[in-house]
């Protein structure tokens, strides 16, 4: 049973208000929050600091060590990597996880698994973290098999010739356990320390050639294992033994000097004058002459029985040349070392403003400080001159130079066409 309230006749229910209830509330943002956040944080920190400074101390350390650790992870990830020092022609470069060739540059970075392949034209020079270097020849396929290098352990990089050659060069390895290799398809070379060898694979004539022209090197296929030094080249056919033999080593060059400038009234009909010291054993030389360090682009080459010959032709600008030597038995020894030199029209000198106000020597390099012709060109020892200030003032280093006396070579050209040139004596300590 329910009882309810009597309802006064006086105000009939239609006409009864409900009764009403009001809510409030303050909007607060995500920023207002987060700034309460920080204070809280900041309260608490102090409070720590107050009560217990060395756990304040520790704990401000480990998160400095775990933010600055995350940093030399990220550098290390990136001194680990192989780069492209030097491109010329076609190269193109698949990585691993790609199934497309792409164009090589500066910015490509290689890891193990990744091809490289070159042009006819092209060539390229790869660099590993730990010095190491590969000269990927014209007409080369190969695919990166190890990059490895970190803090406490030895380095390590390999790579695979499908086809083509490859020259490799070591640095000093600060670990004796630090290796770099190049495999063909069923052999090994592994180069030591301060060493240098050529690798050729020919599939098409089922054989693989190695040359060591310094410091040695460790051939292995199956069970055979040679040792090979200076000159010496291991011959790996498909069929057959290693065969060790002597090659000829390359002739030393003479003239011109590396990074040498050549001034010719008109250098298109003037001769250049090129020298090389005799190899033993050798009947036939031959001289290339190259727009490009790697030797891409040959403008000039000559077959001669005597160690030197002259070259006309030429169009002022900078060149590299090598040489090759070859015996009775047509055998070729490997290229020699490379050298630049600078060839430049000579032009009115008294129309061109160059002046050398002070020289020293600086380490193992030369500091040329001296006064041109605003917007002029020069060039100190084949090299150009970066920095030139408005007002003609500039200072150039130039590369390490070998202990003893040298003979430092400035030469100016403006866009009148006039040129000048300077040579100062340095003494390099040692």
């Amino acid at each position: 049973m329910t009882t309810q309230a009597p309802i006064d006749p006086k105000f009939p229910q239609a006409h009864l208000k409900a009764s009403r209830v009001q809510v409030y509330w303050k909007a607060v943002t995500y920023k207002t929050v987060i700034a309460y956040m920080l204070v809280a944080l900041a309260i608490i920190a102090i409070g720590l600091y107050v009560v217990k400074p060395d756990l304040y101390s520790a704990a401000l350390n480990k998160l400095s060590s775990a933010a600055s650790s995350g940093d030399l992870e990220a550098v290390a990830a990136e001194q680990k990597q192989a780069k492209f020092v030097n491109l010329d022609g076609k190269v193109q470069v698949k990585k691993v996880n790609s199934v497309q060739w792409v164009e090589a540059d500066y910015r490509t970075t290689l890891d193990k698994g990744d091809e490289i392949k070159t042009a006819d034209d092209g060539a390229a020079r790869i660099t590993f973290a730990d010095g190491t270097t590969y000269t990927v020849k014209p007409g080369t396929f190969i695919t990166v098999e190890e990059n490895s290098m970190g803090r406490e352990r030895p380095s390590s990089s390999a790579v695979r010739i499908n086809i083509g050659q490859v020259d490799l060069a070591t640095p000093h390895y600060s670990s004796p356990d630090s290796r770099a290799a190049v495999s063909t398809e069923d052999a090994n070379a592994q180069l030591r320390s301060n060493s240098r060898m050529a690798v050729k694979n020919d599939p098409a004539k089922k054989e693989s050639e190695i040359v060591v022209s310094s410091g040695t090197a460790n051939v292995v296929r199956g069970a055979e294992k040679i040792d090979l030094a200076p000159w010496e080249k291991a011959t790996i056919p498909s069929g057959g033994p290693i065969q060790r033999s002597n090659v000829l080593a390359p002739p030393d060059l003479a003239e011109p000097l590396n990074l040498a400038p050549i001034i010719a009234e008109n250098p298109k009909i003037s001769p250049v004058h090129f020298e090389w010291k005799q190899v033993q054993g050798a009947v036939l030389y031959t001289l290339r002459v190259s727009t490009t360090a790697m030797f891409t682009k040959t403008v000039k080459e000559a077959k001669v029985s005597s160690t030197s010959v002259e070259i006309t032709g030429l169009d002022p600008g900078d060149y590299f040349w090598n040489v090759t030597a070859a015996d009775a038995k047509k055998q070729k020894s490997e290229v020699s070392e490379t050298f630049k030199f600078s060839l430049v029209a000579l032009g009115k000198s008294q129309e061109m403003l160059l002046e050398i106000t002070s020289t020293q020597v600086v380490g193992h390099s030369a500091e040329i400080v001296g006064r041109t012709e605003p917007g002029a060109a020069l060039i100190v020892n084949g090299q150009s001159v970066p920095n030139i200030a408005t007002d003609g003032n500039f200072r150039h280093f130039t590369e390490p130079l070998a202990p003893g006396q040298h003979t430092i070579s400035i030469i100016g050209s403006n866009r009148r066409g006039g040129t000048a040139m300077k040579q100062v004596s340095i003494v390099v300590p040692k």
